[in-house]
């Protein structure tokens, strides 16, 4: 750029400005805070271009407001809109039905590539499908799927999104974007997502079982675990026995979901509330703590050191055992049957997965 007409320009600039300040609240519109923030403007211009009013010789014969009012004499001022996603696509070129045909072809050839697991090229032909024929939910709900097959959940969650602007009733695309958001760790709003396909498709099973399982999901989080007020941290079964959960192991009783029952968190506290109970589980807990203390002594002895006899230790450990058993028995049989029915299930599952233990995802669209 020429210096001299960069000086002339900021001149004008600078010119235009102290009109400004001059106007002050009346003139110029400005308030107090504007007036501050111009003078502000003014030094910045004379101190970075090293220009300022005194220098006559920079002044033009008509001021910078008179030359833009006769440059934008009579041009329209285009207003601005913001456009969803959605209507971009319908102001785009619908799409010819041979470039229609090509993507239903591109479309159906994705579908193969994913039954063949060959997930990089079916996206890529999904991709060819939407470049082709922009409108079709379809297409970005298959996308989705290959894109979480990829990892890629987020950009599935996006073409789950934009699926939907084209089709607000389109229930497998709130599915899949529920199996995004599980894949994420995002519970809270793959269940809705998992709701919102089950209220459009009451009849899908797939829907259905992932509801379960992110609901399941919620209950197994920390902030969603019922609390006794005081007996373990998480928990509510005191002493901390809630870290049990993690030893049902395969084949086991489901103790997760033994200690995610609300009716068993209710007899534990009901249980400890009595002052008795509480005396015996210290016994109990006590016993443990010395059994473990004398199973660390060699078998050879130490010097110094004497075992409790193993007798006494054990006797009192299986006598507070049998009274727990007992009072659980005698106030909560009903529930003590149920905690038995699922070791028994817990016990019978032992070969392969349990049921629902996996997100259920509907095939593409052939």
């Amino acid at each position: 750029m020429d210096k001299e007409i960069v000086n002339r320009l900021v001149y004008s600039m600078i010119q235009f400005l102290q009109s400004q300040l001059e106007g002050g609240n009346d003139g110029g519109g400005l308030t107090e805070e504007g007036v501050e923030s111009v003078e502000v403007a003014v030094q910045c211009l004379e101190t970075a271009y090293g220009v300022s009013l005194a220098q006559n010789d920079l002044a033009v014969s008509r001021n910078l407001y008179q030359i833009f009012s006769e440059a934008t004499r009579g041009e329209p001022i285009h207003e601005r809109t913001t456009q969803t996603s959605a209507q971009k696509m319908e102001t785009q070129k619908e799409a010819t039905p041979e470039e229609k045909a090509e993507a239903e072809q591109l479309k159906n050839e994705g579908n193969q590539l994913m039954r063949e697991e060959k997930f990089t090229d079916a996206l890529d032909c999904y991709t060819k499908a939407i470049s082709k024929d922009c409108v079709n939910a379809v297409y970005y709900c298959n996308r989705a799927a290959a894109h979480s097959k990829l990892n890629n959940h987020r950009e599935a969650i996006e073409d789950c999104k934009r699926a939907l602007e084209i089709e607000p009733q389109y229930s497998k695309a709130y599915g899949r974007m529920g199996l995004a958001y599980s894949s994420l760790n995002d519970h809270q709003q793959a269940k809705e997502c998992y709701k919102k396909a089950l209220e459009l498709e009451p009849d899908n099973e797939s829907h259905r079982g992932n509801l379960a399982i992110a609901e399941e999901k919620l209950l197994s989080e920390p902030q969603h675990r019922p609390n006794s007020g005081g007996f373990g941290p998480g928990v509510g079964l005191p002493f901390g026995l809630g870290n049990l959960a993690g030893l049902g192991g395969s084949g086991g009783p489901d103790l997760s979901s033994m200690l995610n029952n609300p009716a068993l968190m209710n007899m534990a506290t009901q249980l400890m509330s009595d002052p008795n109970m509480q005396n015996m589980m210290s016994s109990f807990m006590g016993n443990i703590s010395g059994m473990g203390g004398a199973s660390n002594v060699p078998s050879g002895g130490s010097s110094g050191s004497t075992a409790a006899p193993a007798g006494t230790g054990m006797e009192a450990l299986l006598s507070a055992g049998r009274q727990l058993a007992e009072q659980m028995q005698n106030q909560h049989p009903e529930l003590v049957e149920q905690i038995r029915q699922q070791m028994s299930r817990g016990q019978g599952n032992s070969s392969g997965d349990s049921q629902g233990s996996n997100n259920q995802d509907p095939p593409t669209h052939n």
